[in-house]
């Protein structure tokens, strides 16, 4: 199920939190109704895979309740590796496979499997918690309240990645505390807000940008298309994702949940670094975390620091998609930092106007690599950039006029959740035209089958 389809926002959402408030005074009741709620969320889309969301939870806290008897860590490392396992095989047994023909020549079959929504998002969960055990830094929790940490619909499918420890002790809150009715005001304002600049932004320069990238799988693009289409899914893929993530604060916010931020603002960042501190934060300190500190970090000297950067930006390319374009763009991200250290550590600087740019077109650059189907694509989008092609050719009148309006969005001085937590005043206008745009969207949806966020893929 979508956030932004009619279904979602006219029968889901509204069922769904009076279920929940009807029995807020019921701690247990409201855990069961949220995880109940969650799962038809998650069976709409294919119940198929409900078994293995049910599942993957259902193990990881049967091998983590034989830990906390036993005290042996050997159980919490069985369940990360059964998670690391069901990732692999639905997310990357076909790339394997196909690597395998072409280093070997043999006819191997396709994998012919479906990736189910949300994998590495609900997989990281799970396996965030099991370290954490193993390092002594969480509790045990019964299995009501693990499945509802790892299932609660607002994150389930695209994050942001919630940990434990932020998301389960608000489970005890009463949701009708004082300033129920501010919250509910609060998260439906950031709900619509983030589904306006999905539906009448993001995914209206999908259309352009897509068109942009199938005329370069046949040739070099012109000059003016090829910075059309880069700097235009630069912009798409951060509104698109930032919506969800927002749409998702939001719907949290109204059930009196608080989720972390996981974009602030990162087209404003005057280094490469400072983009990954602000571009989605919550996976960046998950890879931080989990992965870059372990392998040694910044604490060994510059050559561990290089290699402990190259292999977690390797890896965070292959986690959004199992091919060598998405490995290709971490590794791209994984130099730039590396470069980036290097420079500050002698001590040099550059002027913010200066860093800001050369950020800005590297991430775009980069992103091209992303958006790629294949290496031969992007290398006609790349050459079309550096002036390879024809200087102009048509393109549609509107794009350069979404890209104008995406950039001003994406630039704002204030994040989105931050006016709807902190600046947002009642006033019957405002709401007045809130309501307007929310009608004007579900209008919109309703025209036809509503553009899946980019990051369900994931």
């Amino acid at each position: 199920m979508l956030f932004h389809s009619q279904i979602f926002i006219l029968l889901f959402l509204p069922l769904a939190l009076a279920a929940f408030y009807g029995v807020a005074r019921r701690v247990t009741v409201r855990d069961w109704v949220l995880i109940g709620a969650s799962l038809l969320f998650y069976a709409w889309w294919d119940w198929r895979f409900v078994p293995l969301l049910v599942g993957q939870v259902g193990l990881t806290w049967l091998l983590a309740e034989a830990f906390w008897a036993s005290g042996r860590r050997g159980w919490l490392t069985a369940g990360v590796v059964l998670n690391l396992a069901s990732l692999g095989l639905f997310k990357y047994l076909g790339f394997a496979l196909s690597i395998a023909r072409d280093a070997t020549g043999l006819a191997l079959p396709e994998a012919g499997i479906v990736l189910p929504i949300g994998i590495s998002f609900f997989s990281f969960q799970l396996i965030s918690y099991l370290i954490d055990a193993r390092r002594g830094d969480a509790p045990r929790y019964c299995l009501r309240r693990l499945a509802l940490f790892v299932m609660l619909f607002p994150h389930l499918i695209a994050g942001p990645i919630v940990r434990h420890n932020e998301i389960i002790p608000q489970f005890d809150r009463d949701p009708r505390r004082d300033g129920v009715a501010e919250r509910v005001a609060r998260g439906l304002f950031l709900f619509v807000l983030a589904f306006v600049i999905k539906v009448f932004v993001a995914d209206k320069l999908a259309v352009h940008v897509d068109a942009a990238f199938a005329r370069a799988q046949t040739g070099t693009l012109a000059l003016t298309v090829a910075w059309a289409a880069a700097v235009g899914f630069a912009l798409q893929i951060y509104l698109d994702f930032s919506a969800y993530s927002e749409m998702a604060m939001g719907l949290a916010m109204m059930m009196g949940f608080t989720f972390p931020q996981n974009f602030n603002r990162p087209y404003r960042a005057t280094s490469l670094r400072e983009f990954w501190r602000r571009w989605h934060m919550s996976l960046s300190r998950f890879l931080r975390d989990y992965l870059y500190i372990p392998l040694g970090g910044s604490r060994q000297g510059p050559l561990a620091f290089a290699a402990a950067t190259m292999v977690t930006m390797g890896l965070c390319g292959l986690w959004h998609g199992a091919g060598w374009t998405f490995v290709a763009w971490g590794l791209l991200h994984g130099v730039g930092l590396v470069v980036v250290r290097a420079w500050q550590s002698a001590g040099r600087t550059l002027p913010d106007w200066l860093g800001w740019l050369l950020t800005v077109l590297f991430v775009v650059a980069a992103f091209v690599v992303f958006r790629a189907p294949d290496v031969a694509t992007a290398q006609n989008v790349l050459s079309g950039m550096a002036g390879g092609g024809a200087m102009t050719a048509r393109m549609v009148p509107n794009f350069p006029i979404l890209i104008a309006i995406a950039a001003s969005i994406a630039l704002l001085p204030r994040p989105n959740f931050e006016i709807a937590e902190r600046h947002l005043r009642p006033d019957a206008l405002f709401a007045a035209l809130a309501a307007l745009a929310l009608i004007a969207g579900l209008l919109e949806v309703g025209q036809g089958q509503p553009t899946s966020f980019i990051y369900f893929q994931f």
